[in-house]
């Protein structure tokens, strides 16, 4: 979800004077000089419970926070992974600062609980699409050596549609494209796009089949009832956990992952730095095969002044602590090297959302929030492992940024 940009003779200026290697912005506080940027925790603990997996759109002006995934206590539920999951919608009118429940107290909406899941807007519209919950049973075969779980989470590949969060609309609950979650998913030329995704649970994490199958696949649709193949089989490598923009005519989609772990180790972790773009969905020209920033999934991408933005996600042994930027995809700077402030890789998340607000009413700059997410490292040897999951809201703007301000009109 992407807000209009304020267009001015100043910021048109300012893009100039940095595309030609001249410091675009030299007070501290310029709209391009991204390394002035500064993280601003704007609630430390939302009134929506800690979660990953979730997704959050802007609508009228207004935030919309739905689903997720929050962790159990393994002690108590009997096996790591086992997780609360949310169809739950909150709203919140000031950035992030305040939140509410868009549904009554004990109606936690009509589409069924989920995580790993997308949410665009398209007009007037939010669409929820595809993910999965998590469940596990008992392995009924439960050989020496074998896992005592197997997976038994059900995949979606429904799309719902509502018009203020509080109404859901299932416009398929069977669309052709396989059902998954990780995927990922953006409106392109007036068009809902799907690309990519998983279903099944990895093994490396849950301990049993079935074998978790990625897809490299491209569906599009206008309506969210018909929908058509762009392609079954893109040139880039099946994959989850991608980020996908549109920029310029182009959807751009970076990175993501085809595996948790790899066997027999040591080996090359299945995780991508690569960068494709495509101006149909269909035919996707590699921009380059490894981006200057670590291989990994479970980050994201935002176009923010006319740059694309990544950072965030997950790694091994350590989650990477870096933002890049970037306006073409192959040529990418470095901009930050503590999201979120972080002190140590402790503080990075993966599996959180984050929108980009170009600038807007009350003297906001453009900024970047992020919601939520994941610091969980799957150490399960550690009892509190599974608090390592967040319900707050970040900032990362210009030094100089106001206390209160709006966003801007779509």
């Amino acid at each position: 979800m992407k807000t209009k940009p304020i267009i001015s003779l100043v910021t048109t200026l300012a893009a100039v004077l940095f595309n030609s290697n001249v410091s675009a912005d030299p007070h501290p506080g310029g709209a391009l000089n991204f390394p002035s940027y500064r993280w601003t925790e704007v609630n430390p603990s939302a009134s929506w419970a800690p979660r990953a997996g979730l997704q959050v759109v802007e609508l009228r002006n207004r935030f919309y926070l739905m689903g997720g995934r929050t962790p159990l206590d393994p002690a108590v539920v009997g096996f790591p992974g086992a997780s609360i999951l949310w169809n739950d919608v909150w709203t919140s009118d000031d950035l992030g600062t305040s939140w509410q429940p868009a549904l009554p107290p004990g109606d936690f909406g009509q589409f069924p609980a989920r995580a790993y899941f997308q949410a665009v807007t398209k007009g007037n519209s939010i669409y929820v699409l595809g993910g999965q919950n998590f469940k596990v049973i008992p392995n009924p075969n439960p050989a020496p050596g074998a896992p005592p779980f197997i997976s038994s989470s059900d995949f979606f590949n429904d799309v719902w549609r509502s018009h203020d969060g509080m109404s859901w609309t299932p416009l398929t609950t069977n669309a052709p494209w396989s059902p998954r979650a990780g995927l990922s998913s953006v409106v392109f030329k007036g068009e809902l796009y799907v690309l990519g995704g998983s279903v099944n649970d990895d093994s490396s994490i849950v301990g049993g089949p079935p074998q978790r199958v990625y897809f490299n696949d491209v569906w599009r649709s206008r309506d969210g009832v018909n929908w058509t193949p762009a392609t079954t089989n893109a040139t880039w490598a099946p994959r989850a956990g991608a980020a996908v923009v549109v920029k310029n005519g182009y959807l751009y989609l970076l990175g993501g992952e085809s595996g948790f772990l790899c066997a027999p180790q040591p080996c090359d972790l299945p995780y991508f730095n690569d960068v494709w773009r495509s101006r149909d969905g269909a035919h996707w020209e590699l921009v380059t095969p490894s981006a200057d920033w670590s291989p990994r999934p479970g980050h994201q991408a935002v176009v923010l002044l006319d740059r694309i933005i990544v950072f965030g996600g997950f790694g091994l042994p350590f989650n990477p602590s870096d933002m890049w930027a970037s306006r073409n995809g192959r040529d990418w700077t470095q901009v930050s090297d503590a999201p979120w402030n972080a002190t140590s890789s402790d503080d990075i998340k993966y599996d959180f959302d984050a929108l980009a607000v170009q600038g807007g009413k009350g003297g906001l700059r453009p900024s970047i929030f992020t919601f939520g997410g994941d610091r969980e490292t799957f150490n399960f040897g550690d009892p509190l492992n599974y608090l390592r999951v967040d319900n707050d809201v970040w900032r990362w703007s210009p030094s100089k940024s106001p206390k209160t301000h709006q966003p801007d009109k779509k």
